[in-house]
C-alpha cells in the first residue's frame, strides 16, 4: 500500500488507519480542497477531483445541517451496493482537515468509525506545533518591513 504525504507527520497515523480499518482509497485534505495525504489512487487527476468533490460536499453539508439544526453536519456516510464511503472531520492543533475514505465487504462502517477516532488522536498526537504567528504588518510599517523582507531574500541584509 502506498501513501503520499505532502506534510510528513500525518503519514504514520494514516498507514495505522489504513491497515487497521483495512479500507480501500483514502484523502485527507484541508477544507478549501487541498490534498495532505492519499493511498489508493493510481492517478493524480482522480486525487484532484476527489479533492474537490468532498471539500465541496462538507462545506454543502456543514450549511445545510447549520440550516437545518442549528450546528454543521460534520460525518457522512453513504452505502452503496459494493462500497461505501465516509467523510468527517479532523480537528488537530495544525487546523481541521477533512478525511474520505472508501471501503469494501473487508470492514464495516463501525470499524472505519472507531478506527478514525483512533486516528484522529495519532494526528493530535504527531502534530508539529504551530509556527510563530507573524504579526501583520501595519501601513505606518509597510516600507521598511518591504525593504527588510526583499534584502533578506536577496541576501543583502
Amino acid at each position: 500500500m502506498s501513501i503520499t504525504t505532502v506534510e510528513a507527520w500525518v503519514e504514520a497515523p494514516l498507514r495505522k488507519f489504513v491497515e487497521e480499518a483495512r479500507t480501500i482509497l483514502g484523502l485527507l485534505l484541508h477544507p478549501s480542497g487541498q490534498v495532505v495525504a492519499q493511498f489508493g489512487f493510481a492517478r493524480a487527476v482522480d486525487v484532484m477531483s476527489a479533492c474537490a468533490l468532498a471539500a465541496a460536499i462538507h462545506a454543502s453539508a456543514g450549511e445545510l445541517g447549520k440550516q437545518l439544526e442549528g450546528k454543521a453536519f460534520r460525518g457522512l456516510h453513504h452505502p452503496g451496493r459494493d462500497r461505501q464511503l465516509y467523510l468527517a472531520e479532523a480537528a488537530t492543533p495544525r487546523g481541521t482537515f477533512i478525511f474520505l475514505t472508501v471501503f469494501d465487504q473487508e470492514s464495516s462502517f463501525g470499524l472505519v468509525r472507531m478506527y478514525f477516532e483512533t486516528m484522529v488522536k495519532d494526528l493530535v498526537a504527531a502534530a508539529p506545533s504551530m509556527p510563530r504567528q507573524v504579526e501583520p504588518v501595519l501601513e505606518d510599517r509597510f516600507e521598511h518591513e518591504l525593504n527588510r523582507n526583499l534584502a533578506a531574500l536577496f541576501g543583502r541584509g
